[in-house]
């Protein structure tokens, strides 16, 4: 080639070069959406700026994906992220599903039916749970793979074919019920967060059973090989081991797990996760001490599970308060130089800020006196950690002037007799017999959907739930003597079930109510039942036959099952002296028209810059049609999904109970666009594009605040072509 031509070719070069800068897609373009959260850091950012803060209003419906070709009724709504390889999205339908489909058309390319499984066929036919918020994709060469959790098992599917891959596993699957250390037949395992892709392992925990341990595991993406655990519960020996009281609390104890995800560090190989509370949530008389690692977010080296550090956010938690998102990895500015940081936020509705590689906080954090006068036989921690700043977006004391001001005078006066009669001291105040006030509530707080953060300003987005619920324990009576199936079972519903079913069998929260369930299960179905689980019920199968049985016979009202002697292990107390409480359910503090019984916001979206730990807007988030036609400002709504923000200057997000699809401006709060959707979008929505096309699409499978509206559909938006 003569130097003329060199001169030529080298020109040419640097003309595209110059014409690609002048275009607007930045230089860290994302195309694809290619992990839960959009990247192994959970900042779910986009680059892409197509839709903007000039045009969003513009937006208009490109597809619809009816995910169970229009039928509706469901197990539960659906909450996955899609990803979006290339020009294909890949997610999970309404009853778990996993389905390729063309990300510009919505057409459908391929479907796997854990049903076609053998592996799996009665679990999924009977007992498949819905909460599935995404997959995961990795590829080697020729080989390309979707890894897709339903129930307890981890199947691989071939990202073009979508046909199990035969060498994985047992015939495509992995059975997490084995390599716990415990018998796989008192288990019950049932992730709900995506398995995370790190080099050739897949790095996974999970909804387990109360009695079923939570360990964070490592297996091989290849083979399905067990590569490592951590253990959440100390094993002797390890780290944490003497934060427990009982030292054979790894033996027997469980929950303490990773159900909400994890996010990466993908250069340093550096594993997060935040992990919930142990079994039991409510009461801790049983697994006294600090309890190591519950309610911790940890760091791990993702290669081999070993700890790097951890940070405990509740000591000895008796609210259930789980560490209940993925943090967000970000890079901040400390004294001139580049920190790279890790953001949790949580159900108590603080933000935790630390070095991502030593541990150390970015605010500082201090140690508070708490109260300790809980019930017998509890021994709640002294102090609990609380961050300088940022300053909780979510509030953590109801008083009588927080009270509902929305309602008549006589209901307010209502509201005030009631209040009266239950501990109402702020955060932490103990559990009791009389009944707790819990603000922020179980679901926070901060909640699944996480934090979304704008690399660009280092800006945190938070929604949060403003709702105040009542804790009440009741102290268990054991007796000694020989006792009917129908005494037995009594007991056992009230120490294993009543929790979400209430004490009279009528539900609590938005858990079902089990009058009538007779006409649904015969007690071989009912106890089949009780060993896998169903929807958001976790299995028990550390429950003997004898015990299902019991239980059965309460519920089911068999009368005559219910008079034979019962036969199962002894539940009556080895030391009498010893007491033990359960819990009488999910009870929200409500009017007698079913709002909240505090004052609004219930519901709020937040913007804090962690550069400097302040605010920069906060707005109520979600509303009532009903009390917007009374003229009545909006109040916000309870809400379970993430956001997302993009280089467009927007925020993207779902996930209210109002069944509305938002996007705000991500400098103000400002309202700049809304639609409503086939059914509420509790979900993260994904942002990405094709051909030079942008596009967000979000899940909208219903929610379990509205169970008549239901849908089955992904919604995805564009903009109108020019």
């Amino acid at each position: 080639m003569t130097f003329t031509r060199i001169k030529y070719a080298f020109s040419l070069v640097v003309l595209g070069v110059f014409l690609v800068s002048l275009t607007d897609f930045p230089k860290k373009l994302y195309l694809d959406w290619r992990t839960y959260g959009g990247n192994s850091e959970n900042n779910k950012y986009s680059d892409l700026k197509q839709i903007d803060t000039s045009n969003v209003d513009q937006l208009k419906v490109a597809w619809v994906y009816r995910s169970e070709n229009g039928d509706s009724t469901r197990f539960g709504p659906m909450e996955s992220n899609p990803i979006i390889i290339g020009k294909t999205l890949f997610a999970v339908s309404a009853k778990l599903k996993l389905f390729a489909i063309d990300a510009a058309t919505g057409k459908r390319k391929w479907e796997f039916n854990p049903a076609d499984s053998s592996t799996n066929r009665t679990w999924y036919e009977n007992y498949a749970t819905p909460m599935n918020r995404g997959v995961a994709y990795w590829t080697e060469g020729d080989d390309s793979r979707v890894l897709f959790a339903c129930g307890n098992i981890v199947y691989a599917v071939n990202a073009t074919t979508g046909r199990l891959v035969p060498t994985f596993g047992k015939n495509g699957g992995v059975d997490l019920r084995e390599g716990l250390g415990r018998d796989p037949k008192t288990v019950s395992m049932s992730p709900t967060s995506p398995v995370l892709i790190y080099k050739n392992l897949f790095i996974t925990s999970g909804l387990n059973g109360g009695y079923t341990p939570g360990d964070i595991r490592g297996f091989d993406v290849k083979t399905g090989e067990q590569k490592w655990a951590f253990h959440t519960i100390p094993y002797p020996g390890e780290f944490g081991y003497d934060t427990w009281e009982d030292k054979t609390a790894y033996q027997r104890l469980g929950s303490t797990n990773a159900w909400s995800g994890f996010s990466l560090d993908s250069k340093r190989g550096i594993l997060y996760a935040g992990i919930g509370s142990p079994t039991n949530d409510m009461y801790g008389g049983a697994r006294l001490g600090k309890g190591l690692f519950g309610n911790c977010l940890v760091a791990l080296d993702a290669q081999t599970g070993k700890r790097i550090w951890h940070f405990q956010t509740v000591h000895h938690d008796v609210w259930d308060m789980d560490v209940s998102s993925p943090p967000a990895l970000l890079t901040l500015t400390r004294n001139g130089k580049k920190v790279d940081a890790v953001a949790q936020t949580t159900k108590t509705g603080m933000i935790f800020v630390f070095d991502r590689v030593t541990g150390k906080p970015l605010f500082p954090i201090k140690e508070i006196p708490v109260l300790t006068d809980g019930v017998e036989g509890e021994k709640l921690h002294p102090t609990q950690p609380f961050p300088v700043l940022p300053k909780p977006f979510a509030r953590q004391i109801l008083t009588e002037k927080d009270l509902n001001p929305l309602v008549s005078a006589e209901e307010q006066e209502q509201i005030r007799q009631r209040f009266r009669t239950y501990r109402s001291q702020g955060i932490y105040t103990p559990p009791s017999e009389q009944g707790t006030i819990i603000l922020p509530g179980y679901d926070g707080g901060g909640e699944w959907g996480g934090p979304t953060v704008d690399p660009t300003s280092n800006i945190l987005y938070v929604n949060a739930n403003e709702m105040a619920w009542v804790q009440t324990l009741v102290r268990m009576q054991r007796g000694g003597k020989k006792l009917t199936n129908l005494e037995a079972g009594s007991f056992l519903y009230k120490k294993n079930c009543m929790i979400c079913h209430g004490p009279e069998l009528l539900g609590s929260g938005d858990f079902p109510k089990l009058i009538g369930v007779d006409q649904k299960y015969t007690l071989d179905q009912f106890n089949q039942l009780l060993k896998t689980g169903k929807t958001r019920m976790p299995g028990f199968a550390q429950l003997s036959l004898e015990e299902k049985t019991a239980i059965g016979s309460f519920v089911l009202n068999l009368k005559a099952e219910q008079e034979k002697p019962y036969t199962g292990r002894a539940i009556e107390s080895k030391d009498p002296s010893k007491p033990d409480y359960s819990f009488t359910g999910y009870n929200k503090f409500l009017t007698k028209d079913g709002y909240p019984a505090i004052s609004p916001p219930w519901g709020t979206i937040n913007a804090i810059d962690l550069n400097t730990g302040k605010y920069v807007w906060k707005i109520p988030f979600g509303e009532f049609e009903e009390l917007k036609k009374k003229g009545i400002p909006t109040t916000g709504r309870e809400n379970y999904g993430g956001s997302v923000v993009t280089a467009g200057g927007l925020l993207f997000i779902g996930a209210s109970a109002d069944g509305k699809f938002r996007a705000f401006n991500k400098k103000t709060g400002k309202l700049l666009w809304e639609t409503d959707l086939p059914a509420a979008g509790v979900a993260t929505p994904a942002v990405y594009a094709i051909d030079g096309r942008q596009y967000v699409v979000i899940a909208c499978g219903g929610s379990k605040w509205d169970r008549k509206r239901s849908s089955d559909a992904y919604v995805a938006f564009t903009l109108p072509e020019k």
